[in-house]
């Protein structure tokens, strides 16, 4: 009996701590939704044919926002991890729509055709 209740108390321990530690210096919600936005509509503008560097293109965007590479590497594991990832990628979502409202049905399509894109969908 005191076993069972050991192994009981454990895994409601464990099941109350965090996966990952919180980034010293983590970036906001609405800030990582803006970044990885640009980040997507770079990728588009690559995809399409343009003459872009998108490794030029990232370091601009990150630049731009006065964020440093690791700190969005850190803060995407940590939403990731959080489960709250879903919640910013929806929101680049509506502000990709918002640049560019003929988008939507390219955005259907793809997650369509990636059924792992579920957070994405509405």
């Amino acid at each position: 009996m005191k076993k069972s209740l050991l192994v009981l108390l454990s895994f409601i321990f464990l099941a109350c701590t965090q996966l990952i530690d919180k980034p010293k210096n983590l970036i906001e919600k609405k800030t990582m939704s803006a970044v990885i936005a640009e980040f997507a509509l770079n990728e588009q503008i690559a995809t399409i044919g343009a003459d872009i560097n998108l490794d030029n293109a990232t370091r601009y965007t990150l630049k731009q926002h006065k964020i440093k590479g690791n700190d969005f590497v850190e803060s995407y594991k940590y939403y990731t991890a959080t489960g709250e990832i879903e919640g910013i990628l929806e929101n680049a979502e509506d502000i990709i729509l918002n640049k560019d409202p003929a988008a939507k049905p390219y955005l259907e399509k793809k997650i369509k055709e990636n059924k792992n894109a579920a957070a994405l969908a509405k």
